[in-house]
């Protein structure tokens, strides 16, 4: 790829309604890595039916912040989705397995960060996904493209502070747009 290829770490997908994948149809994915290898994210607008609580029985943690108990659990993606993916913001505390996104928050994968969590030493402002999105080298700019996705630099007030329904929207307004300004049909010069 050449130099100026576009680098979307840390930045939100917006998918758009022509959407072929019903899988990412109605989705904003936070960006955690975007290289010339591929690219990796999280859906932070899917809740499950799962709550903190009943995935740290599964996972044989008791969870000391009750507030936290009822919290949902995300679809994160569909790789991976027997795996736990927490977005937070960073805590100078450094966990097994984090990636760092630029400017941004961490993805950490391993369990000393839901150990923490459990018992109210880590991070305080936090998603949990199963699963994670992720894109071959070429993929995601092929689906950009193809008016599959709008891209804004991400705001973790969206993530953390906006409930579910409202994230797709919350997102779109970082551009200026709304659910109603868009068309599934693409347009090129």
């Amino acid at each position: 790829m050449p130099n100026d290829r576009i680098n979307l770490t840390n930045q939100f997908l917006i998918a758009m309604p022509g959407m072929a994948d019903p899988t990412f149809s109605g989705t904003v994915v936070y960006l955690c890595e975007h290289s010339e290898k591929g690219a990796i994210g999280l859906v932070i607008n899917r809740p499950t039916d799962i709550d903190l609580q009943s995935l740290f029985e599964r996972l044989d943690l008791k969870l000391e912040i009750d507030p936290l108990a009822h919290q949902p659990v995300f679809f994160g993606g569909p790789v991976q989705t027997e795996r736990g993916f927490v977005l937070h913001e960073s805590t100078g505390t450094p966990y097994s397995s984090s990636l760092s996104v630029p400017g941004g928050l961490e993805m950490t994968t391993s369990k000393d960060v839901l150990e923490a969590v459990a018992n109210g030493q880590g991070p305080h402002r936090f998603l949990l996904t199963l699963g994670h999105s992720g894109w071959s080298a070429g993929q995601l700019e092929d689906e950009i493209g193809r008016n599959g996705w709008l891209t804004v630099a991400a705001d973790p007030g969206i993530v953390f502070d906006v409930p579910p329904a409202e994230r797709f929207d919350a997102a779109l307004a970082l551009l200026g747009v709304t659910s109603s300004m868009l068309s599934a049909d693409a347009g090129h010069a």
